[in-house]
């Protein structure tokens, strides 16, 4: 008995739903992602084989590293999450400080993920782009010696931000250049201590095992 033999057809698939799909897909990843912001106090942290993640709320981070401006001096930035934290902060500061901000400068310092000037020059800090004020060495730090120490004001005063706004307890980080002297970092350790703050973290680089 002869075989059928059955017609073939060129077989063809219609990819116009799979290639909106995927356009659709990536212009939402596009207008959805932030840009990283230059960091005005740029550091190269110690390599770790650690993987904890740091909360993304309710942290307050504090860098150390070294004043480009001067040869044996180190910067000290502080940055917290959260806008509303970050505006009554700055209240409270204003308060200690007996200052006055606008509420337009209010609205800006919310947007600033970090900053390193004293909070008497702060107001100018504020009024310029994010590209010029984050330009490195511009800012030269937080004062946070003995006769001045305002990063332990600014630590008090965003942990009461925190309660008041979150009802949370605020987290630490200190992120500390690889090079940088211990008692550098050993200083801002004893500032948190001296405020009852005994656990932080230190950020870190991940690396491989057998580095």
């Amino acid at each position: 008995m002869a075989k059928i033999k059955m017609s073939k057809k060129s077989t063809s698939i219609d990819m116009t739903a799979m290639c909106d799909v995927a356009f659709l897909l990536l212009t939402f990843f596009i207008l959805t992602a932030t840009a990283k912001q230059q960091e005005p106090l740029p550091v190269d942290t110690p390599s770790s084989t650690v993987k904890t993640k740091l909360p993304e709320t309710d942290l307050a981070t504090i860098t150390i590293g070294k004043d480009v401006n001067a040869k044996d001096s180190i910067s000290i930035f502080f940055g917290v999450t959260g806008r509303d934290v970050r505006k009554r902060t700055l209240e409270l500061m204003a308060q200690k400080y007996k200052l006055s901000f606008s509420e337009k400068e209010m609205e800006q310092f919310a947007l600033i993920e970090s900053f390193g000037v004293p909070i008497q020059n702060l107001s100018q800090i504020i009024a310029m782009k994010s590209s010029d004020r984050n330009k490195p060495g511009f800012q030269p730090g937080i004062p946070a010696d003995s006769t001045d120490n305002q990063l332990k004001e600014w630590i008090y005063n965003a942990r009461i931000a925190t309660s008041e706004i979150a009802d949370k307890d605020l987290n630490f980080a200190i992120k500390g250049d690889a090079k940088q002297e211990y008692p550098s970092v050993k200083k801002v350790m004893d500032m948190l201590q001296d405020q009852k703050i005994n656990q932080f973290d230190l950020v870190t680089g991940l690396r491989g095992k057998d580095y």
